[in-house]
């Protein structure tokens, strides 16, 4: 029997807790009514300080009867098992495939009891790419994902999935089972017969809607009846879906759930009201400060930014318990453009009482960053950084774009950028091309290893040196970003003319040169900011610049740059620390 690996970059999701909100990822929704072209759009961050930023390509295959694929748990690297390979996979880029189906996640951990017992199960990460290769639309994707587990088991921690295609955008929030009922008297009143895998809920996003999730489960109540009309004649019947997986691809189902959702919860003693009552994500991952300060309060900002009204929210964001939950979605006061959502990407909590650039924390130059951990003790009291949208240790990032009106090859693409989503460039990575460019390829550098043509380290370089001088250097820096952004989407509405009227090889030669194109453009243009910032912001002075070139003398020599003071609650913080001894006598 042949066999074949998953090969993913590691990804070390870990727990969040009050004192630390290590690595988390960051999911934004949109669906058609929402958005400006009536496309589809999820946005995912994938922060970790362990994953390095590459963009991830598994070709389409035919594989011969009996073939094997092993699966690797994205986490760790670790080899887990194999199981039976499909005869047909499809072409996957990054976190889309050649239907334009997407897929994102978010790890929100959950109860302890559903995750710490170590079992054999698929790991998210696979679960992730497995699903990307064998399945064309967003409902077959929860079909493929709920069957995989139903299978061979899940072992990772409580997880949501942000899954699109060109019509619809659902979410979808995932915990295993790790843990036999404790009562049982209960689960036998109950017939209930304890399996292994996984209980879950999965909701469609209401067109002209949209939603987000930042690792905390976000669905609470849900329906658990749907009615419609039965073909063959049959009329209208009453389904509960969690018993009939079948019924998602019946249009009017807009929730499906597992079957034992609810009686797995009563079994294990954490849930004895009425079932309408019943709120996965209060019984399988009930709120913590960090859930509503270090998590929701992400899905709060993009909100904020997008409809008028969220104030309400806030104090719930900012960790009290007793305010108004923020809700699993809301209408937009407009619609959203594909640039729009890169910037929503982009946030640190501008607007609200949790801006990062306004406290002392931002040092001199207002830098809306805070270096690890992310709590911390003084004087008897516990303190946190804030966790927001744009954070330094982001290995990859994307806004995942599904266009109906276009072939699927065509219509799909895959907005891709590495490191800080604040100063990363989104570039349009047709989910149709076969050619990963240089820059993104798999293999082209890691964590610990260097590479001149990796696009990872170039963002990094530059960024790390931007967060030096913050509130100066920014500017230069948008400037770039916002120009070759803008071009892209200019020119991917000039390309889609065209490349609609292709098909075959001459479309996939097309795809690729475009998309290679557009990486080399990008890696060119920041390879020319990081040089052109060092040379005007060396030793912290800002030189002169005139018709967009750094002044000289008459004589020829540099100009005596600038030499910009600190902000003044800074100095005022210099003062009071160390006044007595630097006072002028």
């Amino acid at each position: 029997m042949k066999t074949n690996r998953i090969i993913a970059a590691a990804f070390l999701a870990a727990a969040l807790s009050v004192a630390s909100v290590a690595e988390a990822c960051t999911n934004f929704l949109f669906t058609k009514g929402a958005t400006t072209d009536g496309s589809t759009m999820i946005t995912y961050a994938a922060d970790s300080h362990t994953l390095y930023g590459e963009l991830y390509y598994r070709r389409a295959a035919d594989y011969p009867a009996g073939s094997m694929i092993m699966l690797v748990e994205w986490d760790t690297g670790k080899p887990l098992f194999e199981i039976p390979q499909v005869a047909h996979t499809y072409n996957v880029v990054g976190n889309i495939n050649e239907h334009q189906l997407a897929i994102g996640e978010t790890t929100y951990g959950g109860r302890e009891e559903c995750w710490k017992t170590p079992v054999k199960g698929i790991d998210y990460g696979s679960l992730i790419y497995l699903t990307l290769q064998r399945a064309r639309n967003a409902r077959e994707a929860i079909k493929v994902m709920t069957d995989l587990v139903a299978t061979y088991g899940y072992c990772s921690e409580g997880e949501s999935f942000s899954i699109c295609d060109p019509n619809e955008v659902w979410v979808m929030d995932f915990i295993g089972k790790r843990q036999a009922p404790v009562n049982a008297a209960t689960a036998k009143k109950l017939k209930y017969k304890y399996t292994d895998g996984a209980v879950w809920v999965a909701r469609r996003i209401p067109d002209g809607y949209v939603s987000g999730h930042a690792n905390q489960a976000r669905i609470t109540q849900f329906p658990q009846e749907v009615k419609f009309a039965k073909a063959k004649g049959k009329g209208l019947h009453k389904v509960l879906t969690s018993a009939h997986m079948d019924y998602i691809f019946e249009p009017e189902v807009e929730c499906v759930y597992s079957a034992d959702v609810i009686t797995y919860a009563r079994a294990c003693g954490w849930f004895n009201g009425k079932n309408e009552d019943f709120s996965f994500a209060d019984t399988y991952a009930p709120l913590t400060f960090s859930g509503m300060r270090g998590c929701d309060a992400r899905v709060y900002a993009m909100f904020n930014r997008v409809a008028s009204g969220m104030q309400r929210y806030e104090k719930y964001a900012m960790g009290d318990a007793s305010a108004e939950r923020l809700p699993l979605w809301i209408k937009p006061d407009h619609k959203i453009s594909v640039r729009e959502a890169m910037n929503l990407m982009r946030d640190h909590y501008e607007g609200t009482a949790m801006d990062m650039s306004k406290d002392l924390g931002g040092g001199p130059f207002n830098c809306p960053y805070r270096w690890r951990p992310m709590g911390f003790e003084l004087d008897g009291h516990t303190y946190i950084h804030e966790r927001a949208t744009s954070t330094q240790q982001t290995g990859f990032s994307f806004v995942a774009q599904c266009r109906s009106w276009l072939p699927s090859k065509v219509g799909g693409i895959l907005w891709f950028g590495v490191d800080d989503t604040y100063s990363t460039v989104y570039a349009p990575m047709y989910c149709g091309i076969t050619e990963i460019p240089l820059c993104f390829r798999e293999g082209n550098g890691d964590m610990v290893t260097y590479s001149e043509t990796a696009a990872f380290w170039l963002f990094n370089r530059v960024t790390n040196f931007v967060y030096s001088r913050y509130s100066d250097m920014i500017v230069d820096l948008q400037k770039v970003q916002t120009s070759l952004e803008e071009s892209f989407i200019r020119d991917v509405e000039k390309f889609d003319a065209r490349a609609k009227e292709s098909n075959g090889e001459a479309l996939t030669r097309q795809l690729n040169d475009f998309s290679n194109r557009a990486a080399a453009r990008m890696m060119k243009e920041w390879n020319d900011l990081d040089r052109y910032l060092l040379v005007k912001y060396i030793d912290g002075n800002i030189k002169k610049e005139k018709d967009g070139r750094f002044e000289r003398t008459e004589t020829g020599m540099p100009a005596m740059p600038n030499m910009p003071q600190y902000r003044q609650e800074w100095y005022r913080m210099i003062v009071r620390d160390h006044g007595d001894v630097i006072r002028e006598k």
